[in-house]
């Protein structure tokens, strides 16, 4: 391997999935430029500085998304580039201002670096199940969600499903550029993403599992198709290290109604007193399948629910978040 292909950039480093895929990669022995919005606000930086190895090969580096040509410099001298970082807003005054435009701006502004430097030899961009799943059908039992599915932008628009506009919106502006410039280029859709924390805060995900624990006696009428942080970390190095990974890959593990999830939490937690009636009376949201079978064959084994949502759990303890 050439000593630029042990180089890598990651955007958005600071973030829930980077983090994870910054530890992975630095454990792996790649040299990381990861950026952040600010190298000097150390509640962002700590926890990646302090990973096994970041003293020698990791580098933070200050981009704003938005700036054309930011990320010039720090992609010059990768062999590949992890862009994760998106804006994950779901209300706006002006959603298509300031949640659809950055994620598309975004997106293209780091693609356009990367055709700038020839030793890039793959992109590897984190989507979202959002991008997939939002097209008006219904997910019921015996559907299969696999990579073949695309969101509806009009649906999604009617629906004010911003975000999930905003994702959809981004990934086909990106494919779109790839193919004209030639890129060699992998999307990742996470599902669902859960696990333990290496940054202080609690992100947008994780919430969803503190939320059991904050007092509200009823839990929403809702199914999740969850998916260990661990392994979606994992799933991205794979894209980039697999000669053969190409096209889209969703990365969800299994989907489960939030009443499973509160029973898995009382089998963990048999003390505590859990949200047990749904918000409405409607019949159950079924859960519908996600197809593991493509992930699965970059070498990606998910781990069992219930392992990830007890860690998840320890590490809000951990972190101050919950204390029982």
């Amino acid at each position: 391997m050439s000593t630029t292909e042990k180089v890598v950039c990651v955007t958005g480093g600071a973030g829930y999935i980077a983090s994870w895929l910054i530890n992975l990669l630095l454990h792996r022995g790649y040299t990381v430029k990861a950026t952040v919005r600010n190298p000097n606000d150390s509640q962002k930086t700590r926890h990646l500085l302090a990973l096994e190895g970041a003293k020698e090969r990791l580098h933070l580096f200050k981009a704003e998304l938005l700036e054309e040509g930011a990320f010039d410099s720090i992609v010059d001298g990768c062999g590949a580039v992890f862009h994760t970082a998106s804006p994950v807003v779901l209300s706006a005054s002006d959603p298509m201002a300031e949640i659809v435009d950055p994620a598309v701006r975004g997106t293209l502004n780091v693609l356009k670096s990367c055709t700038k430097v020839p030793s890039i030899k793959r992109v590897v961009v984190t989507s979202s199940m959002s991008a997939v799943v939002c097209n008006g059908k219904p997910l019921t039992s015996d559907v299969v969600v696999d990579e073949t599915w695309f969101s509806d932008p009009v649906f999604c628009k009617e629906s004010k499903l911003w975000y999930e506009l905003s994702k959809t919106l981004a990934e086909k502006a990106t494919w779109e550029f790839a193919k004209e410039k030639k890129i060699d280029l992998v999307m990742m859709h996470p599902g669902h993403v859960i696990g333990p924390l290496l940054q202080p805060t609690v992100n947008l995900s994780v919430e969803l599992i503190l939320n059991f624990f904050n007092g509200t006696e009823e839990f929403p009428n809702a199914a999740y198709g969850f998916v260990d942080v661990r392994d979606v970390a994992l799933a991205h190095v794979q894209a980039l290290e697999n000669p053969s990974a190409s096209g889209r890959y969703c990365v969800a593990g299994e989907v489960m109604h939030r009443r499973d999830a509160s029973k898995i939490l009382h089998h963990l937690y048999p003390t505590l007193h859990l949200p047990e009636k749904c918000e409405d009376d409607k019949p159950a949201m079924s859960a519908h399948q996600i197809s593991r079978e493509k992930v699965e064959g970059l070498g990606v084994n998910f781990m069992p629910l219930e392992v990830s949502i007890g860690e998840t759990v320890e590490s809000l303890k951990e972190k101050g978040f919950l204390s029982f």
